[in-house]
């Protein structure tokens, strides 16, 4: 691990220039590969262990529904102004400060998935190689995934080229030689194994289990080229990767009568699951490293006014979501999901609502976009958003009809057009964005 790899920035603290975008596919089947991996396998089983299949199927498509919206129109405003999550919230409502405790919020939440999915490799690698032990399995493939993350985007995007193919034809292999014998029909209409799950408990955890992608969807849709590559990357990648790996998840579930994907990938293929686990996880935790990452740097800026390499800062989170990992922090999975399904909906609100309708800091974006640079002032604290996405919180967490996540969402939606038409939008204070923040690409 040289110094030139730990100098890979990415343009953590600027916009992606034109000349630094991508063709849609390439970006696509990175898109692909954060859907269709190994954790959608585990959602799918978790619903098919508690519900059945068409319960399944309408949890999936509720949460896939309000994951691909928002998804949608935040990596529209990321494709437009070349900017990452953490850098862009600053503008979309949450000011400077407030971007800070945002990027906390998504930082810790992406490390915590880091260690679900480095937990999820571990187990399998175990099974089939027992002279390491789990945590031991966690350590390694944590600390393989960082060092790729590490080399930043083109890094991840030779990894996807790879790990998605692959792991396709080995979750096909998997689903033909777990299902053969099966009748799909019994298994369809076969009542669950598992405690009882409801409507709305699986929507919300499938709602949990994509609501932070969506949030941070500019932090890939900054490389794409134009809004059109946005809608059909998330139309493709999300519908087929929801569908497919979940839906099958459910299936499985059923015909092996456990929620233990490990479990459910050996019964089908042996040891050739221990490829699939390890394919299926080190697509998804590349971005969940990545953009952890991203946030972090934003941290350090707003709140020590120290400028941290991209690179090193991800030697150092990947250690920490790895030592999760091996503590196995994968028991609490289901919990995780919960918090996550109702916490990160309104921040998604709040950013739509101040880009495409309320447009408060919306014209010093675009009056700097053509420029390549950041605008001259940011809104400090705005006391108001932060205000929205608590009470947004608590309305997703508490309110019992309907789906919570689609609650919080909304009303962090409407609460945040509400304050801009009451001028209460006011930031206390405003800090000057220098030239060295804009043109940093350490």
């Amino acid at each position: 691990m040289g110094s030139l790899e730990l100098n890979a920035d990415d343009y953590s603290t600027s916009r992606v220039p034109a000349s630094a975008r991508r063709p849609w596919f390439g970006v696509a089947i990175q898109r692909f590969g954060q859907v269709s991996d190994l954790s959608q396998f585990l959602l799918g089983a978790t619903l098919g262990f508690g519900m059945t299949f068409w319960n399944a199927f309408w949890a999936l498509t509720l949460g896939a529904v309000v994951f691909e919206v928002l998804a949608i129109l935040t990596g529209i405003i990321g494709v437009r102004e070349g900017l990452n999550t953490s850098l862009l919230a600053r503008w979309t409502g949450f000011g400077r400060a407030g971007s800070a405790l945002l990027a906390v919020a998504i930082s810790v939440s992406l490390i915590g998935w880091f260690g679900i999915q480095s937990g999820i490799s571990a187990v399998g690698l175990h099974q089939l190689m027992p002279g390491l032990s789990t945590p031991m399995w966690a350590i390694l493939f944590g600390l393989l995934i960082t060092m790729i993350v590490i080399r930043g985007f083109d890094s991840m995007q030779w990894v996807a080229n790879v790990t998605v193919p692959l792991f396709l034809i080995l979750v096909g292999w998997a689903v033909v030689t777990g299902l053969s014998g099966q009748s799909i029909t019994k298994l369809i209409e076969q009542a669950p194994s598992g405690p009882e799950m409801s409507l709305v408990t699986g929507a919300t955890i499938v709602a949990g289990s994509f609501i932070v992608g969506s949030v941070i969807t500019p932090d890939m849709t900054r490389h794409n080229r134009s809004v059109a590559d946005v809608v059909k990357q998330t139309l493709i990648g999300i519908t087929l990767g929801e569908y497919t790996i979940g839906m099958v998840g459910v299936l499985l579930a059923h015909a092996v009568k456990s929620d233990d994907i490990t479990a459910i990938i050996f019964t089908s293929v042996g040891w050739v699951g221990v490829l699939v686990i390890v394919l299926g996880t080190a697509k998804i935790n590349d971005w969940n490293l990545y953009s952890s990452s991203l946030g972090f740097v934003n941290i350090a800026d707003v709140l020590f006014g120290v400028r941290l390499n991209r690179g090193m800062v991800t030697a150092v989170i990947g250690t920490v979501g790895t030592a999760l990992a091996a503590a196995g922090f994968l028991e609490r999975f289901v919990d995780f999901l919960i918090i996550l399904g109702v916490a990160f909906p309104p921040v998604a609100g709040i950013m739509i609502a101040e880009y495409f309708v309320v447009k408060k800091w919306r014209p010093s974006l675009e009056e700097t976009r053509a420029k390549g640079n950041l605008p001259a002032e940011t809104p400090n604290w705005v006391p108001a958003t932060l205000v929205i996405w608590l009470a947004s919180s608590l309305i997703g967490y508490y309110v019992t009809f309907g789906m919570p996540a689609l609650n919080s969402v909304v009303a962090a939606f409407l609460l945040y057009i509400l304050a801009g038409r009451l001028g209460l939008l006011a930031s206390i204070g405003n800090t000057s964005t220098t030239d060295d923040l804009a043109d940093s690409h350490l």
